[in-house]
């Protein structure tokens, strides 16, 4: 009996040390794939706060947790499961999902370029009281953008995981919606909040804390406009990074001669360069894909907003 009870807890201490190693693989994992996938975690950063530009100050953070929980959802009830039964059963269905993801991204973009252009103004109210239905609107458009930019981190995380087999990679991925989320959003209730904790700042007794507090207040405002422009720029990045990338995803035939064509510009750059070519080649990248997200973008734009207003002037 008791070489039975000694034997169990061995097996027990050998469950463990495997428990144990499982664990620290799947964290190591989700450390690679979150790397991997930390240029548009950048961008979902950039581009979040737009979309809370005139809420009342007592209604960000609500937003804000609202927009994450969304998010949350978009990577686990969603994203996940079809990404790793499309990885599984039918993985050329990938590149056509995240182009079609793409190409939305590059329209919210160039809409908002074109909206700029324009010359065309809000009425500067705060959007919770324009009308009862304006903060579910604005949670809802930002939902819908995130579900992009998220299935682009997951879809790149995945690729970092896929030699492994599924519990590993779900366990994986898990980890990284978690993780990425709470980043994410966290940064972003703070940005919006800075100025507040400047206004805090701002009410004490030392001098040094109340002008580095009345500096908070007087900057945010342009941080803020600087990030929405940075989260416009980076719609346009990303969607026509996704389009690049995916339009020729098999590496074959004439559908990858675009994104050959930057790549090998790109790294042309950086051998002619020395030390900047890394930064200048992906500058290089960059304004490629953000020029033919914005083209593409501008189409779409086109055909859902000219082209019927031309129609209705007619009749």
């Amino acid at each position: 009996m008791i070489g039975g009870l000694i034997g169990l807890l061995d097996d027990i201490a050998a469950l463990a040390k495997l428990s144990a190693a499982s664990l620290d693989d799947v964290s190591a994992a989700a450390g690679r794939a979150t790397t991997k996938a930390a240029g548009v975690v950048v961008d979902d950063t950039a581009v979040t706060p737009q979309y809370l530009q005139g809420v009342t100050a007592e209604r960000e953070l609500s937003i804000v947790k609202k927009i994450a929980m969304g998010s949350i959802r978009n990577k686990l009830i969603f994203i996940l499961p079809v990404a790793l039964l499309l990885n599984h059963f039918l993985p050329f269905l990938l590149p056509i999902i995240l182009m079609v993801g793409g190409t939305y991204l590059a329209f919210e973009g160039a809409e908002k370029v074109w909206h700029k252009l324009s010359g065309e103004q809000d009425d500067g109210k705060p959007a919770v009281e324009k009308e009862p239905a304006a903060e579910k609107k604005i949670v809802s458009s930002a939902v819908r953008t995130d579900l992009i930019l998220s299935a682009e981190i997951m879809v790149i995380a995945l690729s970092a995981v896929s030699h492994q087999g599924f519990w590993s990679q779900l366990a994986s991925l898990v980890v990284v919606a978690f993780f990425i989320t709470l980043l994410v959003y966290g940064v972003v209730a703070l940005l919006i909040k800075m100025d507040d904790l400047g206004l805090k700042l701002a009410q004490r007794d030392s001098s040094g804390i109340q002008a580095l507090g009345r500096c908070l207040v007087t900057a945010m405002p342009k941080v803020l406009t600087a990030i929405s422009v940075v989260g416009t720029v980076a719609m346009l990045w990303v969607g026509g990074h996704i389009l690049l990338v995916n339009l020729g995803a098999d590496g074959t035939g004439w559908l990858n001669a675009p994104y050959a064509w930057v790549h090998h510009l790109e790294q042309g750059i950086g051998e002619a360069t020395g030390g900047l070519g890394g930064v200048l080649g992906w500058s290089f990248n960059t304004l490629c894909s953000a020029v033919i997200g914005f083209l593409v973008g501008s189409v779409v734009v086109g055909v859902l907003h000219f082209i019927p207003s031309r129609k209705a002037k007619a009749e």
